[in-house]
């Protein structure tokens, strides 16, 4: 079916009535995300503060002195912002709720490559500094500083650590990796962390300037640290052992993707929205301890949390050779895509291959009048249309517009559009299918190159940035 076709059946009128949702969705609130800022550079204006009123501008007096001030500056900025990667990484839910997906993610690298960037910086600057002061010279001085300072055989192993995690990070590295192999390595951030900051504790000189200097620091890596035992640990057993959850039906939705559906009555406890996540581990045998971050396929009921994952890895693909009351383990729930963050009457979910799922979820949870919430479903073939059939039921249950959009996508070309579309630019099919999406809230889920495109578009059509939504599992 051609994008035209398409565009003319939404003329049809539909003579369909909306049911109730389940739940009203939970909006999320804005204080969050202004106040993790304010946090952050507050942080960062107390570090700074802390080098200059450690002598860190009357040290720049010379050369030696130069190197020596700057190099302490970076190391105090990279070991801040290396405690917010961990606080990022610990999964926070305030900072859940203020980020979401796409934004904790995006924060994650930018923090991430700025922390190491200026640990390098830190690295070399104070090498350089301290030689030109020594006879040593620059391999003399490196031998002295692994050897004799306290800590810095600690520095150089977290540090070995740190470059793993970013190396395997970049875009390409991490194409040649499977999903378990790069999580397991980015694991070793917290090692990392862990290992490369306690000889500043130990030796730094803004550390032990004074009591509200130590006191400081150390509050700082106890906050992280306890951030990271209580809510990637701590909360998560909490909430798995002490009303279980187990699996309760496992069903192939096609030869390339599973249905998993979890009761129990720990998932009353859970107060998930649809369209969030979870990270899933399964006490099935080997692999166990590496979890998987699946969407929700179908709005929580308070009785059973279903979700739908594509066999992309080893273990998606083990989803099918679960067995009915496999003990399960839960991080979560996680994410900003759901009908918390909706501004607007009418919305657009949009959703290509596996990235359907969470808003199959949606449809079913919002609130919504007759011809206020439109689907567009993307797959390259009909195999690739994942509950295409429930969407279209419930669709047509709901009152809601259900487009397919079927076909490969045109070849050299960044688009969300499939080739017999090749005649129009993006913009031009979202809005034929679309006429008023300038009015809508609109939620994306796909491959990031698709979803770059159909952002594109949208924003093209009138769509204020604000008003369009994302969520990335691209690892």
């Amino acid at each position: 079916m051609t994008t035209a076709d398409l565009a003319g059946s939404l003329s049809a009128p539909r003579a369909h009535t909306a049911t109730s949702p389940r739940r009203l969705p939970r909006p999320v609130p804005t204080w969050c995300r202004d106040a993790s800022v304010s946090l952050l550079w507050g942080v960062l204006l107390y570090v700074t503060a802390l080098w200059v009123g450690g002598g860190g501008v009357t040290d720049l007096g010379s050369l030696p002195g130069s190197l020596t001030s700057t190099g302490r500056l970076t190391g105090l900025v990279a070991s801040a912002l290396l405690l917010v990667q961990v606080l990022l990484m610990a999964r926070v839910p305030w900072f859940e709720q203020a980020w979401g997906q796409d934004g904790l993610a995006h924060l994650h690298r930018t923090v991430g490559l700025t922390s190491f960037n200026l640990l390098w910086a830190h690295i070399v600057l104070i090498t350089l500094g301290y030689a030109a002061a020594s006879p040593q010279g620059i391999w003399g001085t490196v031998v002295d500083f692994v050897v004799n300072y306290p800590g810095m055989l600690l520095a150089v192993a977290g540090t070995a650590a740190l470059v793993m995690v970013v190396v395997t990070s970049v875009k390409r590295a991490r194409g040649r990796l499977r999903y378990e192999s790069w999580h397991l390595i980015h694991l070793y951030g917290y090692l990392g962390a862990g290992l490369a900051l306690p000889h500043q504790l130990w030796t730094g000189k803004e550390f032990l300037s004074s009591p509200f200097a130590t006191a400081f620091w150390w509050t700082l890596y106890a906050v992280a640290a306890g951030a990271v035992l209580v809510f990637r640990v701590g909360v998560p057993l909490w909430r798995s052992f002490r009303a279980p959850l187990v699996v309760s039906d496992v069903r192939a939705e096609g030869p390339s993707a599973t249905t998993v559906t979890v009761s129990g009555p720990g998932v009353r406890h859970l107060t998930a929205q649809a369209g969030q996540f979870f990270t899933w581990r399964f006490l099935s045998g080997a692999g166990w301890t590496r979890g998987h971050p699946y969407s929700l396929s179908a709005a929580p009921d308070g009785q059973t949390l279903r979700f739908t994952a594509a066999h992309l890895g080893d273990g998606s693909a083990a989803l099918g050779r679960l067995q009915p009351g496999t003990r399960v383990l839960v991080e979560g729930p996680y994410g900003r895509l759901h009908g918390g963050v909706r501004t607007r009457r009418k919305v657009l979910l949009m959703g290509a291959g596996i990235g359907i799922t969470p808003l199959k979820a949606m449809l079913e949870e919002l609130p919504q009048h007759p011809g206020d919430v439109t689907v567009i479903q993307r797959g390259s073939s009909r195999h690739g249309l994942v509950l295409a059939d429930e969407i279209r039921d419930l669709a047509a249950a709901r009152a809601a517009r259900h487009i397919v959009v079927e076909g490969h996508r045109i070849a050299g070309r960044r688009t969300w559009l499939p080739a017999q579309a090749s005649h129009l630019t993006d913009a031009q099919a979202l809005w034929e299918l679309v006429p008023d999406i300038a009015d809508h809230d609109v939620f994306l889920c796909g491959a990031p190159d698709w979803m770059d495109a159909a952002r594109e578009a949208a924003l093209e059509c009138g769509v204020p940035a604000e008003h369009v939504h994302t969520e990335r599992f691209a690892y």
